[in-house]
Formats: C-alpha cells, structure tokens, sequence
C-alpha cells in the first residue's frame, strides 16, 4: 500500500477505534477478546485497504468483519468455558452510579447468555442501530432470518433478565 493509502487508513482506524471495541465488547462481554476481536477486523480491512473503491461502504465492511470474526471465536472449545469479568468504569450520568453499574452488569450477563449469532443480531440492531435490512447484510442471511433471531435472542435475553426487555426501534 502507498502512502497515501496507508494515511488514510490510520485516521480511518483513529477514528472507528473506540466505537469497534465497544461494539466488540457487546458481542462477548470481555474487554481483552473485545480488543482481539477489533485488532482482528482492522487487520483485515487493512488487508484489503487498496482493494475498497466505496469508502462510503467501508463501515459495513468493518462491522461484518467484527461480527464473523465474534461468532467464528464463540464456536472455538475453550470459548465455551464460563468466564468472571470486571466492568469497565462507568461514564458519570444523572443514574445513581449503583443503579447504573447494576443495570449494566445485568445486561452484560444476559448478553452472554443469548447465543453468539442471536447475540450479533441484538447488538447490530439496538446497539449499533441498524434496521432489518442493514444487520441482513452484514451478515448475510435474508430479513425473515434477521427478525426470527432477534426474537429469539430478545426471547433468550427476557429469560436470562427475568423481565421484560424493553426495545425501541
């Protein structure tokens, strides 16, 4: 890759860092994974830098990267092991901070309940906003088999929450 190119792409990565481990970080609930799955979609983007004409298309390139390379981790025999986390430090809200951690650690566990490719839908969907269509094609499957998993994974997550799960959108 030339110079330009290789520029380009650093302030592209400077850029979508934080969001791309964030969003790695919903889909397995671990922030060390969260960065191993991010380093591993960046590399193949980078990759295949030179090769992406639409750079309008190069988020969704990113984001399905992120999302087979998640399941594709949950499905090796180690993964399968029950793990303990550490929240990461909450940002400062008008939420009672012990409300807030309680809500998110909730949340965290019953992600972790919902199995992977359901789990990829409920982040895409909630987490990243996208609608039916934008989560169908970044991983590839047709909009009926987007909506059966994410009732399914909301089915899965109400279970692991005990309550009902409210959603917008």
């Amino acid at each position: 890759m030339d110079e330009h190119g290789e520029r380009q792409f650093a302030e592209y990565f400077a850029a979508k860092r934080d969001s791309v481990r964030r969003t790695a970080y919903l889909l397995c609930g671990d922030w060390h994974r969260a960065d191993d799955l991010a380093q591993t979609a960046f590399v193949a983007l980078h990759r295949r830098w030179h090769k992406i004409r639409d750079r309008d298309a190069t988020d969704a390139y990113l984001r399905k990267t992120l999302i087979r390379a998640s399941i594709d981790e949950s499905r090796r025999p180690w993964r399968r092991e029950q793990q303990t986390e550490r929240l990461p430090e909450p940002e400062p809200t008008g939420v009672r901070l012990d409300e807030q951690v309680a809500t998110r650690a909730d949340l965290m566990a019953g992600l972790r309940e919902v199995p992977p490719k359901q789990r990829a839908v409920l982040v895409l969907r909630y987490f990243e906003g996208l609608d039916v269509a934008g989560v169908a094609k970044v991983l590839g499957c047709s909009e009926g088999n987007v909506k059966s998993q994410t009732a399914r994974g909301l089915a899965h997550l109400r279970t692991a929450l005990g309550e009902e799960v409210e959603t917008h959108g």
